[in-house]
């Protein structure tokens, strides 16, 4: 495993893409003339002829990857997660996830973070697409080196996979000695009045709100949903009975994504829950034109956001 300060999902992505198809030399990437910003092209330095550019043409690029699967090619597509998942939804419903075959879709530079291009660019429905769809496994890690884990778990095991990937730079997040397993959930830290559950690289602002939090007399706990389906139902159940306030924060939409998850394993648990549930995200709006760092505010998903977004409604109850 690489050690790196500080680095994109994106960047590890490309080197751990390049680590497998070295190893393996029926592994392919594919892009739609983005293969640089997504790192996919980094295939290449394992072997230039594994490496398919596709033109700015998603439905295209899945449709023959899912050709290539048929005959026993693990095959990685790549675009923005806007477009990967929103261009070509279709061909991924019916020639990927219906016939169950082994595509990993790479969704790169995915949610507000991804900045200056503005709402165009800015997939906040991707992880609500993917996980409508059967035989789909849908995965969100939050630092370089749970990326790497996740491209490796992608590769191991068949089927469709979407993996969301961030151009957002952070410092590793998960310790060390917590065990990544698909779809299990990572308790990073316990607490007794609130528990955050987050997905992906926005974990960094819950690390920074919870110890501001605790720092005031608040005690969080936080965990780190990696898989966002197969959901953990079973740990989010039993949480939301030892919690009285639980707030899902997310680099998404609120509807369809980690906090409708939660929702979603919470209503149809043991009926013990003792915990309210609030999601915090993008608020069924688009996003716009500005930095990581202007948006994340916005919408307040920074630490300060979170803390006041947490305070309010603990006031409130």
């Amino acid at each position: 495993m690489y050690t790196i300060d500080k680095e994109a999902a994106r960047d590890r992505y490309g080197k751990t893409l390049i680590e497998i198809a070295r190893q393996d030399e029926n592994v392919f990437a594919m892009d739609c003339d983005l293969g640089r910003s997504t790192r996919a092209f980094r295939i290449t330095e394992a072997d230039p002829e594994r490496f398919i550019e596709m033109g700015i043409a998603e439905q295209d690029m899945i449709s023959t990857a899912a050709g290539m699967a048929v005959e026993g090619r693990t095959v990685f597509v790549n675009s923005f997660a806007i477009f990967i998942t929103g261009r070509s939804f279709d061909q991924i419903r019916q020639q990927v996830c219906l016939p169950n075959l082994n595509v990993k879709v790479c969704g790169s530079s995915s949610g507000i973070t991804q900045g200056p291009d503005g709402a165009t660019h800015q997939s906040i429905l991707d992880c609500s697409l993917m996980r409508s769809l059967p035989n789909m496994t849908v995965l969100v890690p939050a630092d370089g080196n749970q990326t790497e884990q996740a491209v490796m778990a992608a590769y191991e095991n068949p089927g469709p996979f979407y993996l969301r990937l961030s151009r957002y730079e952070t410092e590793p997040l998960i310790p060390e000695d917590i065990k990544y397993e698909l779809g299990k959930a990572q308790i990073l830290k316990k607490g007794s009045d609130i528990l955050f559950i987050s997905s992906g690289p926005v974990l960094k602002h819950v690390l920074e709100a919870s110890e501001e939090l605790d720092n005031k007399g608040i005690s969080t706990g936080i965990v780190n949903v990696h898989t966002l389906k197969p959901f953990d139902n079973e740990r989010i159940i039993s949480l939301s009975e030892n919690y009285p306030l639980i707030i899902t924060v997310e680099e998404h939409s609120i509807i369809g994504g980690l906090g409708s998850a939660a929702a979603e394993a919470i209503a149809e648990g043991s009926g013990k829950a003792r915990a309210q549930l609030f999601r915090l995200g993008v608020m069924d709006t688009f996003g716009e034109s500005g930095t990581a760092e202007e948006l994340l505010k916005k919408h307040s998903l920074d630490s300060g956001g979170i803390v006041q977004f947490a305070q309010k409604i603990q006031r409130e109850l």
